[in-house]
C-alpha cells in the first residue's frame, strides 16, 4: 500500500495536543475541514491518514494552531458562543439555518458542569434536561428513519427510538460522558428493534402497508430478506456512513466478520437490484426510501416523562415485592415452633398380647353377625334405648 507523503503531518498524538491547546473540538475541526466527526477521530487515532486537498487543509490548520494565531482563537470563541446560544434555546439570527445548532455535541456539553472558577470566562452550561433535548433533537428524526429501514415497521421504529432514549435518560450520567452519545442511543434502538421477542406480540402479527413507490417497495423487501446481522451492517456502513471498525464495534463483531457480512449483504442486494451495485447509489437510495415515509418521533419531554414513569413503576414494584417478602418471613417466624418436638417412636411389643395380623376371610358366624349389625344400623336410635329384661 503506497503511503501518501505529499504534505507532511505531525504524529496523531501531537495533532490532538495542538487541538486541545487551542480548545478546538472534533466537531469544530470537522466543520472547518468539511468532513464528518468520525473521519476526524480516525485521523487523530492514527487509523487513517488524510489525502489530497483534505491533507493540505488539515496540515495548514495544524500549522496555524502551532503558531497560535489570535484570529483563529477569536473565530473559535465566536463559533463556540453561537453554538451554546443555539443549544440553550435562545433566539438565533433569522439568517441561520434551523439545523445549524444540531451538530454532534461533545461529551463535556452533556455533563453537569462544575462551578466556574473565579476569574474564568463565564460560559453557560446545559442542564441535563436541555442536554437530553439537544441530543434527542439531533438524533431522533434520522434514527427513526434508520430503524424503519431495519424493521420495515413504522410503529416499531418509533417505539424502538423512544425506548432507547428512555433508557438513555435513565442512564444519563453514563450517556453524557460517553465519547459518542449518538452511537450509544443508536445501538440501543437497533437492539430493541431487532429483538426476536416482538414476534410474540399480537400488535405485530399483521403486516404494515408497504411504501407507495414500487422501487422503494422492492428495495425495502430486499433489505428485509437479509439476515438481521447483515441488514444492520449494511445500514450502518452504507446507510449511516460509519467505517468498518466502528460498524464492527457497534454490531459487537470482529472487523473481518463485519466485512464478510457487508460483502454478502451487498451481493444479495445486487443480485436482485443490479443497478444498486454501486455503494454510493445504494446510499442515496436508502436515504430516499427512509425520507419518503413521514415518520415523526415523540417530543423529548414526553420521552423523559415516560422514562421517569417507568422508573417509578419498577421502583414501587420492587418496594412492594420487598414488603411482601418481609411480611411472609415475619409470618413464618411467628407461626414456626419455638422448641423441638421429638417424633413419636414406633410401638413396642407387649408380652402376652398377640401381634396384630392382617384380616382374613370371615367365617360363617362372623358374616351373620355383620349382616345383623348392618340391618340394625337402620334403626340406630332404638339401640340406644335401654331395655328392661
Amino acid at each position: 500500500m503506497k503511503r501518501s507523503s505529499d504534505t507532511p503531518l505531525a504524529e496523531p498524538k501531537e495533532r490532538r495536543r495542538l487541538c486541545e491547546a487551542a480548545s478546538l473540538t472534533q466537531a469544530q475541526l470537522a466543520e472547518r475541514l468539511g468532513v464528518r466527526d468520525e473521519t476526524v477521530r480516525t485521523w487523530e487515532s492514527g487509523r487513517k491518514a488524510p489525502r489530497g486537498r483534505k491533507r493540505e487543509a488539515y496540515a495548514k490548520l495544524l500549522a496555524s494552531l502551532e503558531q497560535g494565531g489570535d484570529s483563529l482563537k477569536e473565530s473559535l470563541k465566536a463559533e463556540e458562543k453561537a453554538l451554546v446560544t443555539v443549544r440553550l434555546g435562545e433566539p438565533a439570527d433569522e439568517g441561520a439555518g434551523a439545523g445549524k445548532g444540531t451538530v454532534s455535541p461533545e461529551p463535556a456539553r452533556f455533563a453537569q458542569a462544575p462551578p466556574t472558577p473565579p476569574g474564568a470566562e463565564d460560559r453557560p452550561y446545559l442542564t441535563p434536561a436541555q442536554a437530553f433535548d439537544a441530543l434527542y433533537a439531533f438524533c431522533a428524526p434520522a434514527l427513526v428513519r434508520q430503524t424503519y429501514l431495519l424493521t420495515g415497521r413504522r410503529e416499531l421504529a418509533r417505539e424502538s427510538v423512544e425506548r432507547a432514549f428512555q433508557l438513555a435518560w435513565d442512564r444519563w450520567p453514563e450517556v453524557a460522558r460517553d465519547p459518542e452519545p449518538a452511537g450509544w442511543v443508536r445501538a440501543a434502538a437497533h437492539e430493541w428493534a431487532l429483538s426476536p421477542w416482538h414476534r410474540f406480540r399480537p400488535r405485530y402479527h399483521k403486516p404494515e402497508p408497504p411504501p407507495a413507490n414500487d422501487a422503494d417497495r422492492v428495495l425495502l423487501d430486499t433489505l428485509l430478506r437479509l439476515p438481521p446481522p447483515q441488514r444492520r451492517t449494511l445500514l450502518l456502513y452504507d446507510g449511516v456512513g460509519l467505517d468498518l471498525p466502528e460498524t464492527a464495534a457497534e454490531t459487537e463483531a470482529s472487523t473481518p466478520a463485519a466485512a464478510h457480512r457487508l460483502m454478502h449483504a451487498r451481493e444479495a442486494v445486487a443480485a436482485r437490484l443490479p443497478e444498486l451495485s454501486d455503494p454510493e447509489l445504494l446510499h442515496e437510495r436508502l436515504a430516499e426510501v427512509a425520507s419518503a415515509e413521514r415518520l415523526r418521533a415523540a417530543k423529548p419531554d414526553e420521552v423523559r416523562e415516560g422514562s421517569e414513569r417507568r422508573a417509578r413503576f419498577w421502583t414501587r414494584s420492587a418496594i412492594a415485592f420487598t414488603v411482601a417478602l418481609i411480611g411472609t418471613t415475619a409470618l413464618t417466624l411467628h407461626t414456626a415452633p419455638t422448641h423441638y418436638e421429638p417424633p413419636v417412636p414406633p410401638g413396642e411389643t407387649v408380652r402376652g398380647v398377640p401381634p396384630r395380623v392382617a384380616p382374613g376371610p370371615l367365617s360363617e358366624k362372623e358374616r351373620r353377625l355383620r349382616a345383623k349389625l348392618r340391618k340394625e344400623l337402620l334403626h340406630g336410635p332404638e339401640r340406644l334405648t335401654p331395655r328392661a329384661e
